[in-house]
């Protein structure tokens, strides 16, 4: 924490300087948005993306984890550790988890390098102080951070331009689950502009002794002038959970479907902070430099209960996993745009380290070991606009290595990546056009890929260190598109595949530490097509579909099975009716059976949730009521097979309801 408050401190006195030392006569209202655009996509690259529609996810938006928003659109699923939409989720994108999914705020990695992830849970509410959301599916564009590999999750922070406003806003529903939060935009005003927002989250969770208690804050301030802008963030989070990250056994589920399989005595606590200074800069009519510094700090750990992971009895001897982090890093871009084309050129390098302690509540501290993960990437794209054709290309280059210093030696990896990419968009008329591309993207393994799922490395060979997988994995991605807007509709439709290299897939099992395990395969695909389609049949009536069809395999020697978790047919389909001031909306999901073992014999059923919700809006009030999963279904999305053949599954909520309220001044 001191070291968020310093790196904070720090930032805002360059903020102060900066607003010293520039001068404009005039104000200047230029969106922020030029300074991360050189990642997201527009309308004629030949990519696959979807821009999130804000004004709905804000009317959704309860403070639940992001991962049930995104799972709304094409090829996501998604599912809790507790049951209901707070505390810990986790989400999966062509059936890949969120470790190969690139995820930044404003061009900032918000991946942890070691494992790779991005965990919404440790920034609560993150959406309710978001601009914009871009989702890229497959390879996409070149992004900072973790390999953009499944696809990418581009975060924009707060619009500083926005009127100026004052909110606050509560809520409340099933298992004891509230949040209330305030929020203040200022506008722009003598060339200055700030954003605060603060809220707290809470919830009971469906199983037992699974709550979530959790705090976040979000500030942003600007400064605009003509030839430049300033901007700094600073987010952070706290967060309390009792633990149920584990499976439940079927048996257990039929006596009592809100079973924990941790005990009440398991929990964690994090708090993560992070700061971002950015520079926007029009040294010419053309050009354009844009650049960021930034600093994540991490603190936390959590309890385990080694008898009961193992099935003996607990003696109430917990094991805590504590961990600290720091993370810095930097990036600059270079665009010159002309009218038939765009060049975008940048470089991205940070540091990382991580401190990993196993403390036994009885005998103390077992080890103490620390991970170092660096990184360095340089791209240049272009797009060429030639009467209808819009030619793009993508050259990326990025290096990455991991050293460990712990009881067992160990010798630093690195890795190298060349990630080509290249497409083709041609506009049929002003509001139809059809796009390909092809692009390469590689992968080096997470550090619990390295370990076997080991916080604390094992001795193997004499004098060697026991490696379970350093090899890194490659996709080339093709994607073939149309996008269409005629009138009251709107599509977007595109086919996929993706074939792999020494793919690391879930092989359905838990680590010795409880984290699921992986295995690498050598041949393996994933292909399929994805739908998103809005229709305004009236102005009062709107329907929304995003759909996808997905066929993926794994071929081992003269075997060919499905990966696990992946499902092949995926709808969503909402119906929202508005009359003056009221909002009615129904929405259905369908998510076909998927596997959750190597061997395709155990199975999450398929199911189907319908979801409602009433909003009504007045001058500056709202007021919102939720009914999820109406039809009260029984369902799984996630689980695991023991090496007993056991069954485990995660069971997620009822049927459950909500209310908010929002007043705006």
């Amino acid at each position: 924490m001191k070291e968020l408050l310093l790196a904070t401190s720090m930032l805002l006195s360059l903020f102060a300087h900066a607003q010293d030392t520039l001068t404009s006569p005039k104000d200047s209202t230029r969106h922020l948005g030029e300074i991360i655009v050189n990642y997201q996509a527009n309308t004629s690259t030949p990519v696959t993306w979807q821009n999130i529609q804000m004004k709905v996810l804000r009317e959704k938006n309860t403070g639940q984890e992001p991962s049930f928003l995104l799972a709304e659109t094409p090829s996501i699923t998604a599912y809790s550790d507790a049951g209901n939409q707070q505390g810990y989720s986790y989400y999966r994108l062509r059936g890949m988890d969120q470790t190969r999914i690139n995820t930044t705020l404003d061009g900032m990695p918000l991946n942890e390098p070691e494992d790779q992830g991005a965990y919404f849970s440790n920034y609560p509410d993150i959406l309710n102080s978001i601009s914009r959301i871009q989702l890229q599916r497959g390879a996409g564009t070149s992004k900072n951070g973790a390999a953009s590999y499944a696809g990418s999750v581009q975060l924009f922070s707060p619009d500083l331009s926005d009127s100026s406003a004052t909110t606050i806003g509560a809520g409340y529903g099933s298992y004891n689950s509230f949040r209330v939060f305030g929020e203040y935009k200022s506008g722009i005003k003598n060339h200055k502009a700030l954003y605060v927002r603060a809220s707290q989250v809470y919830t009971d969770g469906y199983k037992y002794h699974a709550f979530n208690n959790s705090q976040s804050i979000f500030i942003s301030g600007g400064l605009f002038y003509d030839k430049s802008s300033w901007k700094v963030n600073v987010m952070a989070g706290h967060q309390q959970n009792g633990m149920a990250w584990l499976p439940v056994a079927d048996s257990l589920i039929e006596k009592d479907r809100r079973t924990n399989a941790d005990t009440k005595a398991e929990k964690d606590q994090f708090f993560q902070g992070l700061v971002q200074l950015q520079n926007n800069w029009h040294p010419g009519a053309h050009a354009t430099v844009s650049s960021s510094i930034y600093y994540t700090y991490l603190k936390g750990g959590y309890d385990f209960d080694v008898n009961n992971f193992m099935g003996t009895p607990s003696d109430g001897s917990l094991f805590n996993y504590g961990f600290r982090s720091h993370f810095t890093g930097f990036f600059s871009n270079y665009t010159l745009a002309y009218q038939r084309f765009k060049w975008t050129t940048g470089v991205h390098g940070n540091v990382y380290t991580r401190q990993h302690r196993g403390t036994d509540s009885q005998a103390g501290e077992l080890y103490r070991n620390n991970g170092y993960k660096n990184e360095v990437s340089a791209f240049s794209k272009i797009e060429y606009y030639l009467h209808q054709f819009t030619f793009y290309a993508d050259l990326q280059y990025r290096f990455s290595s991991f050293n460990y210093k712990g009881a067992v030696p160990f010798e630093r990896m690195q890795w190298h990546f060349v990630n080509p990419k290249a497409g083709i968009s041609f506009a049929l008329d002003q509001q139809t056009s059809i796009y390909y591309s092809i692009g390469k993207t590689s992968r080096e393994p997470t550090r619990n890929d390295i370990f076997g799922g080991n916080d604390d490395l094992l001795p193997g060979a004499p004098g060697k260190p026991l490696i379970f997988n350093s090899d890194p994995e490659s996709v080339t991605d093709h994607e073939l598109g149309i996008r269409t807007r005629y009138r009251s509709l709107q599509l977007a439709l595109n086919g996929y595949y993706m074939n792999f290299k020494n793919e690391i897939v879930l092989n359905g099992q838990l680590g010795p530490n409880g984290l699921l395990l992986t295995n690498k395969v050598n041949r393996s695909f994933r292909t399929g097509v994805e739908l998103s389609a809005t229709w305004q049949l009236h102005p009062a009536f709107c329907l929304t579909n995003n759909s996808s069809f997905n066929y993926s395999r794994i071929r081992e020697q003269t075997t060919s099975f499905q990966p696990v978790l992946t499902p092949t047919l995926i709808i969503n389909q909402e119906a929202a009716y508005q009359y003056k001031h009221f909002l009615l909306a129904v929405s259905g999901r369908y998510q076909s059976q998927s596997y959750i073992d190597f061997a395709n014999e155990a199975t999450i059923k398929g199911y189907v949730l319908l979801n409602s919700r009433i909003q009504y809006t007045l001058d500056r009030y709202t007021l919102s009521f939720f009914v999820n999963n109406i039809s009260n279904a029984r369902y799984y999305n996630n689980g695991s097979v023991d090496q007993d053949g056991t069954r485990k599954y995660f069971v997620q909520a009822p049927r459950n309801v909500y209310v908010a309220f929002k007043y705006s001044f």
